[in-house]
């Protein structure tokens, strides 16, 4: 069994913000460099935003060699990624900034995706501006904890994972703690062959309220199983109630903690103030084979409580409805783990037709760009598609060969 190395001489050539985010885990798992430029050209803040640098410093802090070069407007990134290192299981804490409007799931799939590939374990500590619940671009961090973590498994990846939540918060503000823990390293992901996807057996969930009455919490889950029992009676879902954290009055602005660290006077003096307020529901609903299917909730403004909960059961319908052996939530990252694995071995999964959307098209274009391998999908039964994944043994270079 060989394992190869992508890396080309000139750096891959993108354009515009779009994707990111998985740009960067792909060419830090594969050593390809990017160069990815009209970052938001446009817009009236052009450029990287502030949580997009704040991936590229958490980046660098768990890789070795690392060459980041930004032009001065932002708009032009050039990234050179170095070896996956990791912390060798000592505490990193990385800051994320206080106005971040992405939730924490932002940063842990990442962490999710190279931890397996690193040269020594993870034990990385989000804190600052977290949002562990859900928000309108991602889903909670129970969601990522009891759903997306569990798919790893399919590719034997199970040992020394653990997410805790230390400090619950919602949007659009976040003041929340979580700590992610990863110690399983593998050199090369084992071929997946998923086709049947199983019945579902059971729903479990977490129902979360921070700063706000925990009677949310039973009308949340009241409405939702009221929704699912009529199709399965094994439902439970756990409640959540947490505090708001206290923070500085002008949080959100630049700067505002540091000024205001060994100054706070309590709420008597007028300089701090609750944020994270906020409540959520996370279902996740498993099959007799081992497929998750997940859906996240959150409150809007003025939102019931009933309707929330109403609101996540449907969508966990419409995942389960959607079917194929992984949710939509987990699906990038099986396809990734599957174009690491053993060169020139055909992975395949079985996908719901509606699974593929402009976001998969996007993902697997992607993927043959930076890997270089072949990714195809053809009808299977019941108005399923197949899809073949051919593995081009990327795997963990870092780790020593025994």
């Amino acid at each position: 069994m060989t394992t190869a190395t992508i890396t080309p001489t000139a750096p891959i050539q993108f354009t515009t913000h779009s994707s990111l985010r998985r740009r960067l885990v792909l060419s830090t798992l594969t050593g390809a460099p990017l160069r990815i430029s009209q970052i938001r050209a446009t817009s009236l803040k052009p450029g990287l935003t502030p949580y997009e640098f704040s991936l590229l410093r958490l980046l660098d802090s768990l890789t070795n060699g690392t060459f980041i070069e930004i032009s001065l407007t932002g708009t032009t990134l050039l990234y050179k990624p170095g070896l996956i290192t990791g912390n060798s299981g000592r505490p990193l804490v990385h800051t994320i900034p206080e106005n971040c409007p992405r939730g924490a799931t932002y940063f842990l799939e990442v962490l999710a995706l190279l931890a397996p590939f690193s040269k020594s374990a993870f034990s990385v500590t989000l804190k600052g501006g977290v949002i562990t619940s859900a928000t309108t671009e991602d889903y909670s961090v129970d969601t990522f904890r009891t759903a997306l973590l569990p798919v790893y498994a399919s590719f034997e990846v199970t040992r020394g994972i653990e997410v805790r939540t230390l400090a619950r918060s919602s949007g659009p503000l976040g003041a929340g703690e979580v700590h992610f823990l990863h110690g399983h390293q593998v050199r090369l992901p084992r071929t997946l062959h998923l086709q049947n996807p199983g019945r579902v057996k059971r729903i479990r969930g977490v129902s979360y309220s921070t700063g706000v009455s925990a009677g949310n919490n039973a009308r949340m889950i009241e409405v939702a199983r009221g929704v699912l029992n009529r199709f399965i009676a094994d439902v439970y879902v756990f409640s959540d109630v947490s505090k708001a954290q206290v923070v500085p009055a002008d949080y959100g602005k630049e700067g505002a903690v540091e000024k205001a660290a060994g100054n706070m006077k309590g709420r008597a003096g007028g300089k701090t103030k609750k944020t994270g307020v906020g409540f959520g529901i996370s279902l996740v609903a498993e099959t007799s084979l081992g497929t998750m299917y997940a859906a996240d909730a959150f409150a809007g403004p003025a939102e019931a409580a009933e309707d929330v909960g109403k609101r996540a059961a449907v969508m966990l319908l419409e995942e389960i409805r959607i079917g194929g052996v992984v949710g939509r939530h987990g699906l990038m990252s099986v396809l990734v783990m599957m174009m690491m694995g053993v060169e020139g071995d055909v992975g395949r999964v079985v996908l719901g037709k509606e699974a593929v959307g402009e976001e998969f098209i996007a993902g697997v274009r992607d993927l043959k760009r930076v890997f270089g391998g072949e990714v195809a999908v053809r009808d299977g039964e019941n108005g399923s598609l197949v899809v073949s994944v051919v593995g081009r043994g990327v795997g963990n270079v870092g780790r020593k060969v025994a």
